[in-house]
């Protein structure tokens, strides 16, 4: 049996009609990631999917009032997959319903940060003289089966190309400009203010033309959660922010690597230093061991084989199940399963943009049908 490979999708045109063809292309896809999240917040809250869409629904004008073209995009997606916006919204806003203050008040227990653990390579870190960027994307694997890789050509903008679960307009992904953006999950709780959701405020980023542009949305917009963004240029430069309602943090690469997981590396927000703690822990063990493996990066000939040091170091199973590559906790409850969903390895030298669908130990990337330079605006100079 041929291994699983992620869906290709590819949207174009002004954001309605984006995102019907989008919502028309994963409309099962949405229906199942839809079943599952229902489930999810019952199981953990005691939420029905209509509280949960009504508790969406306070970002609808928030993100009206900074991207009205993202909100077109959203309500042509719930057009296309038969369903509604606030479906649509909620599936944008899921980390934002599950880290909201109020929600602590419900939940049986605390939930863990979303699981990555990003990396940045150039430089001294990269033998071949290419610049690398990329991640374990770790989520929950109830929908693993919802994740595709989304095209999308929006002239003027650049075109984007991300890993997404079903219906969402952004998460992690490059543009033709070069960019790259990888996120992570840092947890905490923050005051009741409503700000974007991070689907929101990552497509933003990635809409930009330049570093200093990407950089300014994260400095300027006010997202609801905390997250982790990590930038890298082709140019070959790279910086972390660990942005949260109350402030950010930022740090640079160390010898031309940077990685980062779901703890504060640049240091804990004062908002939170009164007993702060960690809530996934295994993030102390990741972050290190992918910079052990990524320093092999250093001695690479070529791009092929800096692709193999990077699914190597990836893989990594220390502190399995809950280990760099993760896998679902067998003690844990099948809706409660975590694992890495997508093991991403940008080269933003050359435009190749390769992806496991699941976890890297045991499949090969997947080399995208597409080039982040080519076609019309794509500009490999």
């Amino acid at each position: 049996m041929a291994p699983r490979t992620l869906p290709v999708i590819e949207i174009s045109g002004g954001p309605t009609e984006r995102g019907r063809q989008y919502g028309e292309a994963v409309r099962p896809l949405i229906h199942s990631a839809l079943g599952y999240y229902e489930e999810a917040f019952g199981h953990s809250a005691g939420l029905t999917w209509d509280r949960v869409t009504t508790r969406a629904a306070r970002w609808l004008e928030p993100v009206r009032a900074y991207a009205p073209d993202l909100v077109d995009e959203m309500r042509g997606i719930a057009e296309g997959a038969g369903v509604t916006l606030l479906d649509v919204l909620a599936l944008n806003a899921r980390g934002e319903v599950i880290y909201d203050k109020s929600f602590a008040d419900m939940a049986e227990e605390e939930e863990p940060a979303e699981g990555c653990t990003s990396f940045a390579a150039y430089g001294e870190a990269s033998g071949d003289g290419h610049v690398w960027a990329g991640q374990n994307w770790d989520w929950r694997a109830g929908v693993a089966d919802t994740v595709v890789m989304l095209r999308i050509v929006q002239p003027p903008k650049p075109t984007l190309i991300m890993q997404v679960e079903a219906g969402q307009i952004g998460r992690q992904g490059a543009n033709s400009a070069g960019i790259a953006l990888n996120a992570n999950g840092l947890g905490g709780r923050f005051s009741d203010a409503v700000g974007l959701p991070q689907t929101v405020v990552r497509r933003s980023v990635l809409d930009q033309p330049t570093i200093t542009d990407a950089l300014d949305v994260l400095c300027r917009t006010r997202a609801h959660i905390a997250s982790n963004a990590l930038l890298t240029c082709r140019e070959g430069f790279a910086i972390d922010l660990e942005t949260t309602p109350a402030g950010h943090g930022w740090m640079y690469p160390t010898d031309g690597l940077l990685v980062h997981g779901n703890h504060y590396q640049a240091g804990v927000p004062a908002a939170l230093a009164d007993g702060y703690r960690p809530l996934s822990s295994d993030s102390l063990v990741r972050v290190p061991r992918a910079e052990q493996g990524l320093r092999a990066l250093r001695d690479a000939t070529g791009p092929d084989e800096s692709r193999k040091i990077v699914k190597q170091a990836m893989s990594d199973h220390l502190g399995l199940p809950e280990s760099l590559c993760t896998h679902p906790d067998p003690r844990q409850e099948p809706v409660r399963h975590w694992a890495t969903l997508v093991s991403s390895c940008v080269d933003l030298t050359s435009g190749d943009y390769h992806v496991t669908a699941g976890t890297p130990c045991d499949r090969d990337y997947q080399h995208l049908p597409w080039n982040l330079y080519e076609g019309p605006y794509g500009d490999p100079s």
